[in-house]
């Protein structure tokens, strides 16, 4: 690492910079991506964050999950701060910063940098100049049928098309590939955890399609008529072809075009900024996408119920945080419609509980203690659903203090999972009730309590999510993961997560529970628990019996049993 910022340094002169910014993403803009040059630079392995290598200083930004895991991996080299700090970043002044413009959006760039420094594009991207990223295959895109996704790809196009003719704009570039998997119902291989299809898209005001993107990648859905070859564009001919589209406005999303693409639409249209709408069309699923969902919690639940019916009962051996990860990842494989994890899987035991997005790697993970609170945060993809469930179990009697704030964090859990949507519209409100009972006692967790969840695609989606900011309205069919927590840094860590769909009824929206696996009673403080509480869990783990138990054995059969 160290060598590769003085490698990096050395290119400063040349391109006239006083220092270089790298940020997580690549140009996709997507959270888990075959690539990482942040980590190459900086040995950070988080899912977000961004370095600035200066002449003499370096910097690392992250978020609240991070901040224990940024010092141990970056600490030595780097000085840390959250991302709060990057807004008009004042940590240094009047210098020019290189950037790679195919990263950035301009609103990236105008929030963090221009106030006090100055930005140069640099065309070729100074991090692969120094160590060269592997080549991907190129594995083809695939189509969804339309009894899978519920939706055709022309009903999608008419919505987009009405959206374009309201904001009296010619065309929309969909630049996030989740995007364009949703409108075009098709699926790739592109990301490391999720099927996205890395491409992107131009749809017009009368529904006219270019799929931007390579030959290979694109040759099954030409074979197979999902697109018509005048419907697909290589990437390297976009230039050109942007050029002689007709027409005068352009709809770009600025959390995602990047300054790189925008510029190139700018050199012949008039851009409108707009969030890209189909964030929201995707983010409230239709009924099949919902049944779909329903049906892969059924098998993720049996898999991790067995994992945890093993490791709590029937495991007699001292096994590392990496070989209990890897036990749970072959129960999911005992089911043919798993594909592979929709993250890489958080299993902290003790004190690693603490690092909220913790990676147990071989060469320096723990072996799980039986005097250990253990967390273990994991998921899959399915055909055809996407999977997030965090259980926190003990393996021997803990004490009052630690079930005090297990039981608080349970509280807050079933508060969420309560909630009349119709009073408590928006995440912002929800979060302050799944907080309430932590904060009580003057606790509290420094991430969100719940974000989106795609249909066998992303497992973090928005525009919604519950957290202290968001104002975006719950909506029917929105999925969301419901996961307060709470972590004492060097001792242990807790979280309890289920995904959770909003449902109508009796014209109240309220969540369901989509996750299906119990919740460790071992660590219940049972006389913190109201009425309408040991009623929810009693009301749970019945459904949990009832959807999962004809898959299990008599011996998981009887230990699921006895949480009702």
């Amino acid at each position: 690492m160290r060598n590769h910022i003085k490698l990096l340094r050395t290119k400063f002169k040349k391109y006239g910079i006083d220092g270089y910014i790298i940020p997580k993403n690549d140009d996709f803009f997507t959270e888990y991506s075959k690539l990482n040059r942040l980590k190459v630079i900086s040995n950070f392995s988080g899912s977000a964050g961004l370095a600035i290598i200066l002449k003499n200083k370096n910097y690392l930004f992250t978020d609240g999950r991070y901040t224990i895991q940024s010092k141990i991996e970056s600490g030595k080299n780097f000085k840390i701060y959250g991302f709060e700090k990057l807004i008009n970043c004042s940590l240094f002044k009047n210098l020019t910063l290189g950037i790679d413009p195919k990263l950035f959006t301009n609103t990236q760039v105008k929030k963090y940098f221009l106030k006090h420094n100055k930005v140069k594009f640099v065309k070729k991207n100074l991090i692969d100049e120094i160590k060269k990223q592997k080549k991907h295959t190129s594995k083809p895109f695939f189509s969804l049928d339309k009894n899978i996704v519920g939706e055709s790809i022309n009903s999608k196009l008419n919505k987009i098309a009405k959206y374009l003719k309201k904001n009296k704009s010619d065309y929309i570039f969909i630049s996030a590939p989740e995007n364009v998997a949703w409108t075009l119902n098709i699926r790739g291989v592109d990301g490391p955890n999720s099927p996205v299809p890395n491409s992107r898209l131009i749809v017009s005001k009368s529904k006219k399609i270019l799929l931007i993107s390579n030959l290979k990648k694109c040759k099954q859905l030409l074979k197979n008529k999902i697109i018509n070859k005048d419907e697909f564009l290589d990437t390297n001919t976009l230039p050109s072809k942007i050029r002689n589209l007709k027409g005068k406005n352009f709809i770009i999303d600025d959390k995602s075009c990047s300054i790189f693409y925008e510029n190139l639409i700018k050199s012949k249209f008039k851009i409108i900024n707009r969030e890209d709408p189909i964030y929201l069309l995707k983010a409230i699923k239709n009924k099949t996408e919902i049944k779909n969902m329903i049906n892969a919690h059924i098998l993720d639940g049996v898999a991790l119920t067995k994992f945890l019916f093993w490791i709590k009962k029937i495991n007699k051996k001292k096994i590392t945080e990496v070989e209990a990860a890897k036990k749970l990842e072959n129960f999911r494989k005992l089911n043919k419609n798993f594909l592979y994890p929709s993250f890489d899987t958080i299993a902290g035991s003790g004190k690693n509980g603490a690092i909220v997005h913790y990676r147990a790697k071989k060469e320096n993970c723990r072996v799980i203690n039986k005097r250990d609170i253990f967390l273990c945060d994991s998921g899959g993809q399915y055909k055809y659903g996407t999977t997030d469930v965090t259980r926190t179990i003990c393996f021997s009697k803990q004490k009052q203090k630690i079930k005090n704030v297990f039981t608080k964090v349970l509280k807050g859990h079933i508060a969420v999972a309560m909630t009349n949507i119709s009073k408590n519209d928006t995440g912002k409100k929800i979060d302050k009730r799944a907080r309430k009972f932590l904060n009580k006692s003057n606790l509290d967790y420094a991430h969100g309590t719940g974000h989106g969840v795609g249909f066998f695609l992303n497992v973090h989606e928005g525009p919604q999510s519950i957290t202290k900011i968001n104002t975006v309205k719950i909506r029917e069919g929105m999925i969301l993961s419901n996961e307060p927590g709470y972590y004492k840094t060097n001792e242990y860590g807790i979280r309890i997560e289920n995904l959770v769909y909003v449902k109508k009824i009796r014209k109240n929206l309220f969540f369901q529970n989509l996750t299906m696996a119990p919740i460790e009673k071992d660590l219940i403080n049972f006389d913190l628990l109201t009425i309408d509480e040991k009623n929810y869990l009693f009301k749970y783990h019945l459904e949990v019996y009832s959807k999962i138990s004809n898959y299990l054995n008599v011996n998981e059969k009887k230990w699921l049993a006895s949480f009702i």
